[in-house]
């Protein structure tokens, strides 16, 4: 990567020539010659300087755009040549949140029992954020729960996923057989936030029945689904969630499932890949957990 192009990156990221010549480990001389003859070289300002703050100007944010692109490609470039010549392997991994803390962590286990010279460096965002991940090619193979657009990847279906209503056993619901979905509504429902697959598949089968989103609103929104089943289990609301994720507490008896009257929510669990991943692992990866 052109140290000229990797000093622009880090000025546009953290908006300081002192500190990128920190972080780059050359005086801050050398950082605004840098600059400079990229600009001289493209005959364009990218950087305005304005007291101590810095902005990038139009060309100079289509600049960091390409740069960002091309430091992706580098990484790319590294990673596939080292893993060519070395016997150990690394790949990258993306799981949306469900997958990512309840599926997939038993299987890298066993998969690393058996390809002992390829680690796999797992990343668990939501699954907007693995989408976006994926196609900026920083994970080789995604496991997502959510919708994508099937015209941009490849994938393959993993296995079927339920959403039930998960409540506290000392929670009022707990004592019925059944429940509608309106009760579900008008009470303390606790959801994932915006851009997880499970908030999408609910809200999608809340507009497939006729329910307009503009007039729902929950109780809470969360990030973590380890801090909705613990408030759950305190009995401080329910949850629509994946039945994997609550699997044990159930077990226990700490969380109940309550079945919605005339409805049920299923969702795919799919790998996802880009046209030009490492076929050899990606085919090797999903075969070992079908199997």
């Amino acid at each position: 990567m052109d140290i000229r192009l990797e000093t622009f990156i880090t000025v546009a990221k953290i908006k300081s020539f002192t500190k990128a010549s920190e972080i780059l480990n050359i005086t801050q001389p050398a950082v605004s010659q840098h600059i400079k003859f990229l600009e001289e070289y493209y005959g364009v300002t990218f950087i305005r300087k304005s007291g101590k703050t810095i902005k990038l100007t139009e060309e100079g944010k289509i600049l960091y755009g390409h740069a960002v692109e091309l430091e992706r490609i580098y990484r790319n470039i590294e990673t596939e040549f080292r893993n060519k010549d070395n016997i150990n392997k690394t790949f990258y991994v993306g799981a949306s949140m469900t997958i990512g803390g309840y599926i997939l962590p038993y299987i890298l286990a066993e998969y690393k029992s058996f390809y002992k010279n390829i680690d796999i460096l797992l990343q668990v965002n939501n699954t907007e954020e693995i989408i976006e991940k994926l196609l900026n090619r920083k994970i080789d193979l995604a496991l997502i729960e959510g919708n994508f657009d099937k015209g941009k990847f490849k994938y393959k279906k993993y296995k079927d996923d339920e959403l039930v209503l998960a409540v506290s056993h000392l929670h009022v619901f707990a004592k019925y057989k059944s429940i509608t979905i309106d009760e579900v509504l008008k009470g303390n429902l606790i959801l994932r936030e915006k851009g997880s697959g499970t908030r999408e598949v609910f809200e999608n089968k809340l507009l497939e029945i006729g329910y307009d989103l503009k007039c729902f609103k929950p109780y809470m929104e969360l990030g973590s689904i380890t801090a909705i089943k613990s408030l759950v289990e305190a009995n401080l609301g329910y949850s629509i969630i994946s039945k994997e994720t609550v699997r044990k507490e159930v077990e226990s008896g700490k969380i109940k499932v309550v079945p919605i009257k005339g409805l049920k929510i299923f969702r795919e669990f799919n790998f996802v890949y880009l046209g030009d991943s490492d076929e050899e692992f990606v085919k090797n990866f999903i075969e070992f957990c079908l199997k």
